[in-house]
């Protein structure tokens, strides 16, 4: 039975007339399972055994088409993927510059009111309506300080 993210995701594609491949449907539980975002490559690590990289790249793209997935672009161009917000909730990221990880981190109350209200401070000047925004912190990881890795800072 396809979970309640999964229903959402089918009706999303259903509406733009996408079928839900095989290929998308482990695409879309392998980023349901993951910790923080995922590159095409971790993906294809994961999946090779039933997903060809090629039909990664191209889920990957629809599915970000359609607001399924989105994007984020992190060091050394280096693209990673999560589920969007409206499916999974609004949280941001801790990214380690030593070994690429990327822990997703939910905030405060307290504190996600005052990010919206800087977000707010910055875009009010310029005439400009901020529809979301993203928080991430950029440092080194509890892992790669323990093995005294401290690249990238």
């Amino acid at each position: 039975m396809a979970s309640q993210i999964e229903q959402q995701v089918m009706r999303r594609l259903g509406s733009a007339e996408i079928r839900y491949t095989k290929g998308r449907r482990l695409l879309v539980q392998a980023l349901l399972e993951a910790d923080g975002p995922r590159s095409a490559g971790d993906l294809y690590r994961e999946l090779k055994e039933e997903v060809p990289l090629s039909s990664i790249y191209r889920s990957l793209n629809t599915l970000s088409g359609l607001g399924i997935l989105v994007p984020h672009h992190g060091p050394g161009g280096n693209n990673r993927f999560e589920l969007s917000d409206w499916l999974m909730g609004h949280h941001h990221h801790l990214i380690c510059k030593s070994c690429g990880t990327v822990d997703d981190i939910r905030l405060p109350g307290q504190t996600e009111s005052i990010i919206e209200g800087l977000v707010g401070s910055a875009t009010a000047d310029k005439g400009f309506k901020a529809s979301d925004h993203s928080f991430e912190i950029y440092g080194t990881c509890g892992d790669c300080l323990a093995e005294g890795r401290n690249e990238g800072l």
